[in-house]
């Protein structure tokens, strides 16, 4: 196993392995470290670094805005397409015998943020943005099938189904000051799931809210 991988070249490889060890892995060897800790910690991670690239890139975008680009960027499916591109899955630590992964396998995409968590734990947080680099996540960003609109999207993905949904949005809480209220809300769709977000209009919390019901349901058609 490399101990180079999207362009960093781990210092402690234990960490690396440590990375690419699927728990199912331990149904072979009990006593390894799987990659559920790191995946953790790159999560935090990657969301800091995301946040930190659109911040830059996009001045004049809205906290919402902002928010939905970054839930694109850092979506399983733009993840799964790293790996792809990576050849990730060729590199796990998975039990003997096991079967092929299928391209949009939450295994890869925690696989991917267990990388970041490592290379974050071997080299401080320039490492990880040199991974993060490597990646081009970025470009899930600006190219984002949600278009900006993940409402729309949403509703378009719940008149596919069969038999037909439609998204259904609820007011959970308005908290904070009478002058700057923070909203609360839940979207539900039938056989998809919901979303949970806060924004400061009643209008951005439901967008976040499809956003976060797309992402959690798969980011993709």
């Amino acid at each position: 196993m490399a101990g180079t991988i999207f362009g960093y070249e781990f210092r402690n490889r234990a960490l690396l392995d440590e990375a690419l060890t699927t728990p199912s892995y331990r149904m072979s060897c009990p006593e390894a470290r799987d990659n559920q800790r790191l995946e953790f910690l790159g999560d935090a991670v990657l969301g800091l670094l995301s946040a930190e690239r659109l911040y830059g890139k996009c001045p004049r975008d809205s906290e919402g805005s902002l928010t939905v680009k970054r839930t694109h960027m850092v979506s399983s499916a733009a993840l799964c397409d790293v790996a792809a591109r990576h050849g990730l899955a060729s590199m796990l630590r998975r039990n003997k015998g096991a079967d092929d992964l299928p391209k949009n396998a939450k295994t890869l995409a925690d696989a991917v943020e267990a990388v970041i968590g490592a290379a974050y734990l071997d080299g401080g947080l320039d490492a990880a943005r040199t991974v993060f680099d490597a990646l081009d996540l970025p470009a899930h960003a600006a190219g984002g099938e949600w278009g900006g609109n993940p409402k729309g999207e949403l509703q378009i993905r719940a008149q596919s189904m069969t038999p037909v949904r439609h998204p259904v949005y609820t007011l959970v809480k308005v908290a904070g000051k009478s002058h700057e209220p923070i909203f609360t809300v839940k979207v539900t769709v039938e056989g998809m799931g919901e979303g949970v977000a806060s924004a400061r209009s009643r209008k951005e919390a439901e967008s976040l809210a499809a956003a976060s019901l797309l992402e959690s349901s798969g980011g993709q058609r």
